[in-house]
Parts: structure tokens; C-alpha cells; sequence
């Protein structure tokens, strides 16, 4: 039996190896200020999963009506979730996985498929990465490659290369791998020290990505026809609502817009002191 008053385990009152141990606890380490913590989360949440995928399904589910499934379901399910995660990992001080351990040992496949949906999550993200740097280094020249439709071709052949079918594996790309390199050693010093290293690093890239959205939506409504796209865009469709698909489509967004269900919110929630206020 835990001690409700302490059910970390970390007060004396608890018994020996049935939860973490203040030692255990304090090896584990904390995040060093709750800044740190937010801007981690912040730096999660702003991926791929909402600055490409929000836009279209909300041209495509009915413009503005998308938001109506959207807002009820970011009170019903975002927020709630993202609240179970976190707090579960700050109350057994584990990760992804051994916290449903902690919780029913049947619980623990949980944690074993979130950490496969990462896997593939981050193959795909990292690749996306290297295309990037790629066309970074591409920027550098005197003759910009995009300035022209048939130079942007060009470069984007190169990129997208694709084959026949996926048995037919093509020739290496050396650039690409370079850039597929580059990427896998920055993300690696990133995370090397653990949450020592990764909240220092968030400080710039949960903020740049921010900054960098904001000057494009700035660019983006001072534009020649700004006004007529947004009202394009948005033009709410209430039929819509009538769509099952709408509604599903708005609920399995919220996953990605909220990074719930991955395991690395409870990862993550795991590095604060026992008494955050992380409903807060």
C-alpha cells in the first residue's frame, strides 16, 4: 500500500523498491527551471504534424467550420490527455514506458507502442530535416535555384529522386546522406547529457520556429490578394458539419497538435519536482 500523502514513493513512509527511491529520484535529475520544461513541450508540439497538416485539413473539412470540431475536441480530449501524461510521468518519476508499469504492468504495451510510432516518427521527421539543410546549402549559391520554375525542377528531382517502386532501391545519394548525416549529429548533441543539454538547446529551437512563423504570416497577409486568400481559405461550409470524416479528421488532429498519446509528454513530465503545478 502507497502512502497517499507521498505516492511517488519518496517519502520514507513508502516501502523499499515498491516506487522510486529519493536516490533513485535524484540521480533521475529535474528540469532546471519550469521555463525549460515549457519551451521543451512548446518545441515538441511545433512539428510538421501541425504547420502541414492543420491548414490543409482545415481548407479541406468546410474552411472555418473546422474549428468547431476542433475547439470541442481540443476541451474533450486535448487538454485531458495532455494533463494525464504529463502528470503521469511527474507522479512516478518514469518514462514512457515504465510508467504504465508503475500504474499495471499490462499497462506497459502502452508504452512499448507509443515508443514504435516514435520510431517511425522520427525516421520520417529526420528525413524531412535533411531536405532542409539540403536546401539551405543550395540557398548559398549566386543564382538562387528556386528563381526560376525550371530550376526549382532541376533541384527538386534531385531531391525526390523516385524510383519505380520500392524494390527498386536506386543509387546513394551522397549530398542527401551528408545532409541525413548532419541532422542525426545535431539531434544527437542536442539530447547527449539528457535534460541538461536538451533544456538549454530548447531555448532556441522551440523559439526560433515561433519567430520564424510569425514573420511568414506577417510576409503572408501584407501580400498582394491577402485578404481574398484568407477569406478563401476560411469561408466557412456548415454542411460540412453533417461529415463524419470532419469530426475524425478533428479529433486525430488533436493528437498531433497536442503530441498526445507518444509517450514523451509523460517522458518529459517525469524531470519535474513531485510538486509542480503542472495542471498550471
Amino acid at each position: 500500500i502507497v502512502n497517499h500523502s507521498d505516492p511517488s514513493g519518496r517519502g520514507s513512509s513508502a516501502p523499499s523498491g515498491h516506487l522510486k527511491t529519493p536516490a533513485t529520484v535524484e540521480a533521475r535529475g529535474h528540469w532546471g527551471s519550469k521555463a525549460e520544461f515549457i519551451l521543451t513541450v512548446m518545441g515538441a508540439i511545433i512539428g510538421p504534424g501541425n504547420v502541414w497538416r492543420f491548414p490543409y485539413l482545415c481548407y479541406k473539412n468546410g474552411g472555418g467550420v473546422f474549428f468547431i470540431p476542433y475547439i470541442l475536441f481540443i476541451f474533450t480530449c486535448g487538454i485531458p490527455l495532455f494533463f494525464l501524461e504529463t502528470s503521469l510521468g511527474q507522479y512516478t518519476s518514469q518514462g514512457g514506458i515504465t510508467c504504465w508499469r508503475r500504474i499495471c504492468p499490462l499497462f506497459q504495451g502502452m508504452g512499448y507502442a507509443s515508443t514504435l510510432i516514435i520510431v517511425f516518427s522520427a525516421t520520417s521527421y529526420i528525413t524531412i530535416l535533411a531536405w532542409a539543410f539540403f536546401y539551405l546549402f543550395s540557398s548559398f549559391s549566386a543564382e538562387l535555384p528556386w528563381n526560376m520554375n525550371t530550376n526549382f525542377t532541376v533541384i527538386s528531382r534531385r531531391v525526390l529522386n523516385i524510383s519505380g517502386g520500392i524494390e527498386e532501391m536506386g543509387s546513394l545519394r551522397w549530398e542527401l546522406a551528408l545532409c541525413l548525416l548532419l541532422s542525426w549529429v545535431i539531434c544527437y548533441f542536442c539530447i547527449w547529457k539528457g535534460i541538461k543539454s536538451t533544456g538549454k538547446v530548447t531555448y532556441f529551437t522551440a523559439t526560433f520556429p515561433y519567430i520564424m512563423l510569425l514573420i511568414l504570416l506577417i510576409r503572408g497577409v501584407t501580400l498582394p490578394g491577402a485578404k481574398d486568400g484568407i477569406i478563401y481559405y476560411l469561408y466557412p461550409d456548415i454542411s460540412r458539419l453533417a461529415d463524419a470524416q470532419v469530426w475524425m479528421d478533428a479529433g486525430t488532429q488533436i493528437f498531433f497538435s497536442y503530441a498526445v498519446g507518444l509517450g514523451f509528454l509523460t517522458s518529459l513530465g517525469s524531470y519535474n519536482t513531485y510538486n509542480n503545478n503542472c495542471y498550471r
